[in-house]
């Protein structure tokens, strides 16, 4: 008889129910209050309602906790002294797209060696996510696979649906249900038109498959989530943070009566991938910000303790502590020095 199904399956292991990895890994109450908190905030900005400009910076990946929780430290002395005019959101990134291969994250191969454990991917995840917020510090990460967020969204306060993602229906489905506000990318094209599109889907109720608390495949129906933004972070035409591409993303939202909330991503294409542009990024958006322009909601950063990045894969005692192996970074000496200067001039604005 002629086998028909899992005919390229090399394995299969069983994962935990999100409900059993909660049993491992929880919040305390302060901690619910907290993220219950941090997400109303990040809602209020998004609407108008309170002006701060949003930060989301930190590693492009996590793949070291030790390294990710020093940094997290050095952002929280740092909002708790210019939280009036910066909401800091920290990037904890656990999943990355790649455009051929490469290392996908922190939960699908937490051992960075291709053993790809996602049971203790999950485990590890949910431990520096509650280390993390024990400390007060929001946070943001990337939804890639439709699974992932049964895990780990109760401690995410901002999450986004990137440039690849973004056109995606499953992706669309996914955000719909989510609990915290959600970014949406535009295309890796450049095209504004998807991230809008996306935020239309996921405002309105849809039906797709998932699974549950327990685990088991389900069909789930939502309610649709009203906090969803447009992240401009450029593309194949070119970068789109200066005064006349803002504008005409503004022109997008509103003519499809989106409200024109939009974050800008000082990496990717906005600074041709080199980190030490993000700065130069930034600037334009202080500048436009002090102009009256009142669209933009936030900025993105990525920022690791030390610069640049690191080839990777490579012996693991081999990588040096603090830098990426993913994407460039700016140090945080950089970071803060940049940071400090965008408190004063919002603050003289």
């Amino acid at each position: 008889m002629n086998v028909l199904s899992d005919i390229r399956i090399k394995s299969s292991t069983r994962l935990p129910s999100p409900d059993e990895l909660r049993a491992v890994v929880n919040k305390t109450e302060e901690q619910r209050a907290f993220i219950a908190k941090s997400r109303d905030e990040i809602k209020e900005i998004i609407f108008g309602n309170d002006k701060r400009l949003i930060v989301v910076v930190g590693p492009c990946s996590i793949h070291d906790a030790k390294a990710g929780l020093e940094y997290a430290n050095k952002l929280k002395a740092l909002s708790d002294e210019l939280e009036d005019k910066l909401l800091f959101v920290m990037r904890v990134y656990f999943e990355k797209p790649r455009t051929s291969l490469g290392w996908k994250g922190l939960i699908m191969d937490p051992y960075l060696n291709g053993t790809c454990d996602i049971p203790e991917g999950l485990k590890q995840a949910r431990h520096f996510l509650n280390d993390v917020t024990a400390l007060g510090i929001r946070t943001a990460t990337e939804f890639l696979d439709p699974i992932t967020p049964q895990y780990i969204a109760d401690y995410i306060s901002w999450a986004a649906i990137g440039a690849r993602t973004t056109e995606s229906q499953t992706h669309r489905q996914m955000a719909s249900g989510l609990s915290m506000p959600i970014g949406f990318k535009n295309s890796t094209g450049g095209d504004v038109v998807a991230a809008a599109n996306a935020i239309l889907a996921a405002g309105g109720e849809q039906t797709f498959l998932g699974i549950t608390q327990s685990g088991e495949a389900s069909a789930v129906t939502t309610l649709g989530n009203p906090s969803c933004h447009t992240i401009l972070r450029g593309g194949l035409t070119g970068p789109n943070f200066e005064a006349a591409a803002v504008d005409a993303a503004t022109a997008i939202l509103e003519k499809k009566n989106l409200k024109p909330a939009l974050m800008v991503d000082c990496s990717h294409d906005n600074s041709g991938k080199d980190p030490e542009r993000q700065p130069e990024v930034f600037h334009s958006v202080l500048d436009q910000l002090k102009a009256g322009n009142d669209s933009i909601i936030g900025v993105m950063l990525e920022s690791n303790l030390g610069g640049g990045s690191q080839k990777f894969p490579c012996p693991i005692d081999e990588l040096k502590y603090g830098v990426s192996i993913t994407d460039g970074c700016l140090a945080w000496n950089k970071t803060e020095k940049l940071l400090r200067f965008a408190h004063e001039a919002l603050s003289n604005d």
